[in-house]
């Protein structure tokens, strides 16, 4: 049977908030919500949090530990390596890609995308290639078979960075497809992502709103929690996303 696993990209020497993934939203680490929200994917038989051999990701080893779920350091800057090497030694046939900084990821969003994957036949399906969900949402799928198609094409230390980027800047190569978000969720400029210390006071809030008593909940009730307070949105309204470019 084929295997389709979650792997999370999470490291504690961020640049713009150092230890990010481990600051506390709605009384647990981040990357423990994002965990938690994972398993209530239906398509998916397990995550396994890519981490990396520094010392200071030991906090990570430890709640992946904690948690029951699979774990694997590799290279702090070869993440691509980092990625095929947890698919290989947890056996993933399928690897939707995500990464820690997304606690408020949808399971909704994420189980549309992998049965996307399944009934197109494509390579590779994301809801990135053009972007129309609020940033925090991303989420890629692929076979290792193609991750591994990657590694022996190209030694490209940016390749190797950004994992997915050679898969969809060579569409001669690998079948696409992007999962476009429905009209009501369509928001492609909402941060609802954690990389600086403002991202955090809106998913702080929202936490206590929209997730209050139900950490599943999805991104309507996100979107709805912030409809109509412009002052919540304006929290991290100002942050520059750094975008990964197409080409």
């Amino acid at each position: 049977m084929s295997r389709t696993v979650a792997t999370i990209e999470a490291r504690m020497t961020s640049s713009r908030l150092p230890g990010k993934v481990m600051m506390e939203i709605a009384g647990r680490p981040a990357l423990e919500l994002m965990v938690e929200r994972l398993s209530r994917v239906p398509s998916l038989d397990g995550t396994v949090i890519a981490t990396t051999v520094n010392a200071a990701d030991q906090p990570i080893v430890d709640l992946a530990g904690r948690l029951g779920i699979g774990c694997f350091r590799g290279s702090e800057e070869d993440v691509l390596a980092r990625v095929l090497g947890a698919a290989e030694a947890h056996a993933i046939d399928v690897i939707v890609e995500t990464t820690g900084d997304c606690p408020l990821i949808d399971p909704a969003v994420v189980e549309r995308t992998i049965q996307a994957y399944r009934a197109s036949g494509a390579d590779y399906v994301a809801n990135v290639l053009r972007r129309t969900y609020p940033i925090g949402m991303d989420t890629q799928v692929f076979a290792r078979s193609v991750l591994a198609d990657v590694a022996r094409r190209t030694g490209d230390p940016y390749d190797h960075e950004h994992v997915s980027v050679f898969i969809y800047r060579h569409p001669e190569l690998y079948r696409l497809l992007n999962v476009a978000a429905p009209n009501r969720q369509t928001d492609p400029e909402l941060r609802l992502t954690l990389d600086t210390a403002d991202d955090l006071k809106l998913l702080r809030a929202l936490a206590d709103s929209a997730l209050a008593g139900d950490p599943g909940a999805g991104l309507d009730d996100i979107l709805a929690a912030l409809r109509g307070q412009p002052a919540l949105r304006a929290l991290n309204s100002h942050v520059v996303h750094r975008h990964v470019a197409a080409a």
